[in-house]
C-alpha cells in the first residue's frame, strides 16, 4: 500500500524534518506492511537519511533526519544532553485537575509494552492543560526523558489514558477513537549558531476527533531557524 506524499516541514543543508502520518513506522520492523518513513525520506533525498530519533508508529508528527554523519552526531548529542525540546499534543480521557509532572520510573517488557516499575529507569514527563470539554483534555506534553511509550504510560498511570490507544486501552481503543491521539508538534534546538523552532500542526484526522469533543485545534507558533 503506497504511503501518502511526504509532508516536509523544514529542510536545509544539514537537517530534514517531516510530519509523519499516524500508522507509519520510522524504521523497518518485522511484519510491518507499510514502507518505513526512513526509506521514503531516502528516496526523496536521493541518498542517505540518518535517523536521529523516533516517534511511535501510531503517533503522528515531527521527525527529524540528518543528511550527513556529522549532523547525525551533533543532533544525537543534543538529545543525550537534553538540549533538544520536544512537545506533543495528547488528547487524554477524563477531566485533568491541573498542570503537573509525572516522575514514575518505567520498565520495558518483552511484550512490547512498558510500565511503571520501581526498578525501572528514571523518567520525567511534564504536561499542561490546553483545553477541556466533554470528558477529554487536550494536553501539551514535554517528555524530558526518552523512554519507550513514555507519554502513553505516564498518562495511563494517572488514570488519563490517551484516546485511541490500543496498546494501553485494554484491547480496544480508549474512548472508541480509531487513531492514537498523540501528535509531536514542536521540536526546538540550537545548532550552527541558530535556533531551530519547528512546528507541525495536527492533521485533519486529529482535528476531526478534537471537534467531536468540542475542542478547537491549537495554532502552532512560527517556523524559524
Amino acid at each position: 500500500m503506497p504511503q501518502p506524499a511526504l509532508l516536509v516541514v523544514f529542510e536545509n543543508h544539514r537537517v530534514f524534518a517531516v510530519d509523519k502520518p499516524a500508522g507509519q513506522a520510522v524504521i523497518p520492523g518485522r511484519g510491518l506492511p507499510e514502507e518505513p518513513l526512513q526509506a521514503q525520506v531516502c528516496r526523496h533525498l536521493g541518498g542517505k537519511a540518518y535517523v536521529v530519533h523516533r516517534i511511535d508508529r501510531d503517533a503522528s508528527g515531527l521527525v527529524v533526519f540528518a543528511k550527513d554523519a556529522a549532523t547525525h552526531r551533533d543532533l544525537c548529542l543534543l538529545f543525550e544532553q537534553r538540549q533538544l525540546r520536544k512537545l506533543y499534543l495528547a488528547l487524554a480521557q477524563g477531566g485533568v485537575a491541573r498542570d503537573g509532572c509525572v516522575e514514575s520510573p518505567l520498565r520495558e517488557y518483552g511484550s512490547g509494552r512498558s510500565g511503571v516499575a520501581e526498578a525501572g529507569k528514571a523518567s520525567l514527563t511534564r504536561y499542561r492543560i490546553m483545553s477541556q470539554a466533554r470528558g477529554a483534555a487536550l494536553l501539551e506534553v514535554a517528555p524530558l526523558t526518552g523512554r519507550r511509550h513514555q507519554i502513553r504510560v505516564h498518562l495511563h498511570s494517572l488514570g488519563h489514558p490517551i484516546l485511541g490507544d490500543r496498546l494501553y486501552g485494554k484491547d480496544r481503543p480508549v474512548g472508541g477513537v480509531e487513531r492514537l491521539m498523540l501528535h509531536a508538534w514542536n521540536l526546538s534546538f540550537r545548532m550552527d549558531n541558530g535556533h531551530y523552532r519547528l512546528w507541525a500542526p495536527p492533521g485533519a484526522d486529529f482535528s476531526r476527533v478534537l471537534e467531536r469533543f468540542g475542542i478547537t485545534c491549537p495554532v502552532p507558533g512560527p517556523l524559524s531557524s
